[in-house]
């Protein structure tokens, strides 16, 4: 059976082809060969009692994960699978390979992610080539999760959103102290800075909060797609959730510099799938 994975730091979704056409959906947390070694990883599948019931049916395995842009961190995630899924053949590449793959359908075009980081490739039909690298959170990832959160609680800690966010974030607990040890002190900084999208997303619709999502967008697009020679040449693509709920807003950046948006998905496993059933 083949079996192909999308992964981002928060959470990675896995779909499994039946010999009756059908697919079984799975979902476990997101691996970053960054922050996470293969034993994590190892555990971390294990905890699906489902995807575990096939493991022995799996021939074939097509991992796209964040953070896989070396021959190192792809051992890592590649250890990892042959200890869980032993005998299949498996393959593991970058987060951005996938993207490109899921969204361009074969065509020349600009592949971006917009999750927990983000990122962007351009795509010839056959090859992906990035102009300028991701950076991570702290010095990057401009409009991801992360990114907007850090940038949304910057303005919370310095008093400048709107008393209803501020007693909504204080009513749920959210304190400098708290803020600090779960970004300095504690493991997945990045994945709790991308939990602050839900409110982000709630209030979008206020001034300040609008006024960040622009700004987020057009960092990114400058730094990240206006970097290719004849961008506007090509359709842009975007995969991620940020893209995804924030539709609206990013296309309207793309139209103020000129970008020709194109596909824009929330899971682009689905479209993994076919093209690897396709090859068959």
């Amino acid at each position: 059976m083949l079996l192909v994975a999308d992964s981002g730091s928060t959470k990675c979704d896995w779909l499994l082809d039946q010999e009756n056409g059908n697919s079984l959906a799975f979902t476990t947390v997101g691996f970053n060969p960054l922050f996470h070694s293969t034993e994590f990883i190892v555990a971390e599948i294990w905890k699906n009692e489902g995807l575990m019931e096939h493991t022995t049916k799996v021939t074939e395995v097509h991992f796209f994960g964040a953070s896989i842009s070396s021959d190192e961190r792809k051992t890592v995630v590649v250890n990892a699978l042959k200890q869980v899924f032993r005998g299949a053949e498996i393959h593991a590449d970058h987060d951005l390979a996938g993207a490109a793959i899921a969204t361009c359908n074969g065509d020349p075009g600009i592949a971006c992610i917009l999750g927990t980081g983000s990122n962007s490739c351009f795509y010839d039909g056959k090859e992906i080539y990035e102009k300028v690298p991701a950076l991570g959170y702290i010095l990057g990832d401009e409009a991801g999760g992360a990114w907007f959160g850090k940038e949304f609680l910057r303005l919370y800690l310095y008093h400048q959103l709107p008393a209803l966010i501020e007693q909504e974030l204080e009513h749920n607990g959210v304190f400098k102290e708290i803020i600090f040890n779960r970004v300095y002190q504690q493991e997945g900084a990045n994945v709790y800075l991308a939990s602050f999208m839900t409110t982000i997303k709630k209030y979008k619709d206020e001034k300040i909060v609008q006024q960040l999502l622009f700004e987020g967008f057009r960092e990114f697009l400058k730094a990240h797609v206006i970097c290719y020679n004849n961008y506007k040449l090509f359709p842009v693509h975007f995969v991620g959730s940020v893209a995804k709920y924030f539709r609206m807003e990013l296309e309207q950046v793309c139209s103020e510099l000129g970008i020709q948006s194109g596909v824009f998905t929330n899971e682009p496993v689905q479209g993994l799938l076919e093209y690897y059933r396709n090859k068959k």
